[in-house]
């Protein structure tokens, strides 16, 4: 951890609070106000950093149980094929990790507006379904306090370049991510994922903040489908990346790992 010293978050609380979550993790905490210069602040982590990555050199890879895995499953840039090929594939692949014991999340509550009733059509008692509303509606609410409509100003301009009309059509692609089995639990932003099968976690739409709340809740990998194409990736975990359309495949090769419009072309 690194900070200046005298921030209204200082790293050095950060710090403390990952050793008592972490307590088998090592911490180094580098101020730059009780070092001499930012050199010598630079000089400390980076002997620290070196350290840390030969104790980390040291770990042995072992196989896991499928059941040990929480899939993050995100969706940026949409496009009309979205719903059709990319977060299609990506639901059936829901699927399957839930029904090997594992979890999979679904995030990014203001592209579910407007198909919230489908998902609370399959939550898994009655409480779960009522915090699918609840969600919805503070997320709405916190937009109309900014004097913001999100189901006026939701898909947004590239979504439309891409053949999306309404935010109803835009959650309706959305929402296949999670697949079909029944919802065990809805969360709050970046909160420790311990439920298995389907979980909802409460995020924002955009990329980088989605991602960063589903690492931090605890998924080991990421899927990320897109049709008018991004580049964002995760520094911490594996980020797989679904292209819906093979045209922003070809245009963006060296950021996409996977084009599933076969599944709408039938090859």
């Amino acid at each position: 951890m690194v900070g200046l010293g005298y921030e209204k978050i200082r790293a050095q609380d950060i710090a403390a609070e990952i050793k008592r979550l972490c307590p088998y993790k090592a911490v180094h905490c580098v101020i730059i106000q009780d070092t001499d210069d930012s050199y010598a602040a630079i000089t400390d982590g980076s002997r620290a950093a070196d350290t840390m990555m030969q104790d980390a050199s040291l770990y042995v890879r072992m196989p896991i149980p499928i059941s040990e895995l929480i899939l993050g499953t995100e969706c940026g840039g949409s496009d009309s094929c979205s719903g059709m090929s990319a977060n299609l594939v990506l639901g059936e692949v829901s699927n399957m990790m839930v029904d090997a014991g594992g979890t999979s999340v679904l995030s990014e509550t203001l592209e579910i507006i407007g198909a919230e009733h489908l998902i609370a059509e399959r939550a898994a008692n009655e409480q779960v379904a009522k915090r699918c509303y609840e969600v919805i509606n503070r997320c709405e609410e916190s937009a109309k306090a900014l004097g913001a409509d999100m189901r006026g100003t939701n898909p947004n301009p590239g979504n439309i370049e891409g053949g999306l009309t309404t935010i109803e059509e835009k959650s309706l692609g959305c929402i296949y991510k999670g697949g079909s089995r029944p919802l065990q639990a809805v969360i709050e932003y970046a909160e420790k994922i311990t439920q298995k099968g389907l979980v909802w976690m409460d995020t924002p739409g955009q990329d980088i903040e989605q991602l960063t709340a589903l690492v931090a809740g605890g998924c080991q990998i990421v899927v990320f489908t897109t049709g008018r194409g991004t580049p964002t990736g995760s520094a911490i975990v594996p980020t797989i990346k679904v292209a819906s359309n093979s045209e922003m495949f070809n245009r963006m090769k060296e950021d996409m790992d996977l084009n599933v419009v076969t599944v709408i072309t039938g090859e």
